[in-house]
């Protein structure tokens, strides 16, 4: 078996925990702009003393209303401030956080809310304090309920703080130092690709070490002058509470924003030096670059800006092995778009960004390439919840583009005789809550089994090759792996989602969905009108598509080649329940609901 692994830079104190750090932040820096807070007069700075005053309030709010060391609240909301100040006053009374994505159905809030017995939620706004009511009232629950924003019926936040008033600062303090680093600090339900939601017990030492740990291992993104960045992922993600943690440790301004959507026009205002996203931002952002300028009638000055920072870029990684770095007509090259046009790509993320965090799922390399030959690293990490998100990483000096790098201080990865990646360190959680049985499948000799397949190469890099559970056998007996096929397809403008599929049928297949705004642009560009293309089954569409297929099976051998596809009408979406709030395809659900489709491309 090979095996790969990375030493702790930092430990800490078995009797520590996460609010440690803001109390040693706090007492170094009291008035560091540690959070932004989004107001009528624009982003408003919040100092460690200032966030530190309200978590506190908070949690005295939270014992004052019953809660004690070791009980569960969970809190359904979108990302923004208030969430943040929930978890860390819950961690400040010695609770477990129980985060609900803020999509979840009624019937997912009742598993949950059952699961971890949870004594309080917090819900954002009405609507989702509805959801929670239904949840909790078809379980029979009489959970308490406040909410995170200003209402009517002293709920809020405000009203918290204020019933905590005669809560003493030793009896906070009595609670807040009772938990350690070995204590649950969150259960985590998973998402839910698969089957009924697993609770992940995350502990304080699995957060709080690898805030300390990510500190050194990517000081470009952490130590420079001036850190901020700007979260939008969902904070009911594990991935991205660990990163708001790792910035609590490490002093940086950190922001939120509420979606995807309002990511660009966040990113503008507040001027992000690094991000935490996923593959489709980064897909996203790039397409609407190449729109822009074919608009303007720039669109081959675009094409041969792309093919020069992909071509930098993977001269800069053959020089990182030992090759040959770019020649000098490619600097030169380089350098003249470095003035004309990668500033604009650079803009669209505020303009200071020069690092970026790709996790969730895999990123094309090519887009990769381009991003880090544009001026701004994506570093490609790997992780699950189980491994409290990132399990492995590249970092600005040791990147393996294509791979998903080296494992994170304290961990180190295995891969089994049948290819599939186990994780074993600081990260891994200590189990399922309550689940004994999920339990003993998951870990083989303290080595949690990923379900991922994998390699490593000579350096200790892991490339993700595919899911094994996804792995596909078809009649004749082929093992197919449609990650990679449908990274590729991905990588057309025109593309939004890809499933490839061939499970027991005599070839590969795929269903193809379309990017709705990606195409409006491209129909105006080609003289057609969006009605006619949009069905999806145009020829000038087939065309596209087509010659997106043909590029992934130009990667493949003959028999993993896609011989059909289909573009359905319409896209995957989170409310129809067939991605994850993450954008992870939940490809048992799309089967279900496609198998008409699927079983269309087999019949001659």
């Amino acid at each position: 078996m090979r095996e790969s692994s990375t030493d702790l830079f930092v430990e800490l104190p078995a009797d520590s925990n996460i609010t440690d750090l803001l109390l040693g932040l706090t007492e170094r820096s009291p008035d560091l702009p540690l959070y932004a807070r989004q107001s009528e007069a624009g982003w408003e700075d919040i100092t460690a003393a200032g966030f530190l005053e309200t978590v506190s309030a908070a949690a005295k709010g939270l014992i004052r209303q019953g809660i004690r060391p070791g009980d569960c609240v969970a809190v359904m909301s979108s990302t923004r401030y208030e969430w943040t100040v929930v978890d860390l006053a819950i961690w400040f009374a010695g609770a477990v956080t129980v985060p609900i994505y803020e999509t979840s159905s009624a019937s997912q809030v009742q598993w949950i809310l059952e699961d971890s017995a949870a004594k309080l939620v917090f819900a954002e706004d009405d609507a989702k304090a509805g959801v929670i009511a239904a949840g909790a009232g078809a379980a029979g629950l009489d959970v308490p309920l406040w909410h995170l924003t200003d209402v009517d019926g002293g709920t809020d936040l405000r009203a918290l703080a204020a019933s905590g008033s005669t809560v003493s600062d030793a009896e906070l303090e009595a609670a807040r130092s009772v938990r350690g680093l070995q204590d649950t600090a969150s259960l985590v339900y998973t998402s839910g690709t698969t089957g009924r939601p697993k609770g992940c017990e995350i502990t304080h030492g699995n957060f709080a070490v690898f805030g300390v740990n990510v500190i050194e291992l990517l000081p470009e993104m952490l130590k420079a002058p001036g850190a901020r960045t700007l979260m939008f992922l969902p904070l009911a993600h594990v991935l991205a509470r660990a990163v708001q943690v790792g910035c609590l440790a490490a002093g940086v301004q950190l922001g939120h924003s509420a979606s995807a959507s309002a990511l660009v026009g966040d990113m503008k205002t507040f001027q992000p030096t690094f991000l935490l996203a996923v593959p489709r931002i980064f897909e996203k952002i790039y397409t609407g670059a190449q729109e822009s300028a074919e608009a303007a009638g720039k669109g081959r000055l675009f094409a041969s800006a792309a093919a020069t920072a992909v071509a930098f870029s993977e001269a800069v990684d053959r020089a990182g092995r030992g090759g040959k770095g770019p020649s000098l007509p490619l600097r030169l090259r380089h350098r003249i778009f470095d003035a004309l046009l990668y500033p604009k790509v650079r803009n669209v993320f505020g303009g200071q960004l020069s690092i970026a965090i790709s996790g969730a799922s895999p990123l094309s390399p090519q887009l990769c390439h381009f991003f880090r030959g544009a001026g701004i690293a994506v570093q490609e990490g790997y992780g699950l919840t189980e491994t409290t998100a990132p399990a492995s990483v590249n970092t600005v000096p040791l990147t393996r583009v294509g791979t998903v790098g080296l494992p994170m201080p304290g961990n180190a990865v295995r891969i089994a005789a049948d290819g599939e990646v186990l994780v074993k360190g600081v990260g891994v959680f200590t189990g399922y809550h309550r689940n004994p049985a999920a339990n003993a499948e998951a870990f083989t000799d303290g080595w949690f089994h990923t379900g991922d397949v994998g390699t490593l190469d000579d350096d200790g890099f892991l490339t993700i090759t595919g899911r094994k559970k996804d792995l596909l056998v078809t009649a004749g007996g082929k093992n197919v792996a449609p990650g990679p096929l449908e990274e590729k397809i991905r990588e057309h403008r025109l593309v939004s989602q890809v499933v490839v599929v061939g499970e027991g049928r005599p070839f590969v297949g795929a269903l193809v969905t379309l990017d709705e705004e990606a195409l409006a642009v491209w129909a105006r560009e080609q003289g057609h009108s969006l009605q006619d293309v949009a069905a999806g089954d145009h020829p000038v569409v087939l065309a596209q598509v087509q010659e997106a297929v043909d590029a992934a099976n130009a990667t493949v051998s003959r028999a993993e080649q896609i011989r059909r596809f289909t573009v359905l009408p319409r896209d995957f979406s989170l409310e129809a329940g067939h991605v994850t709030p993450t954008l992870k395809l939940r490809r048992q659900a799309v089967m279900a609901d496609f198998s008409a489709e699927v079983d269309k491309l087999y019949i001659k």
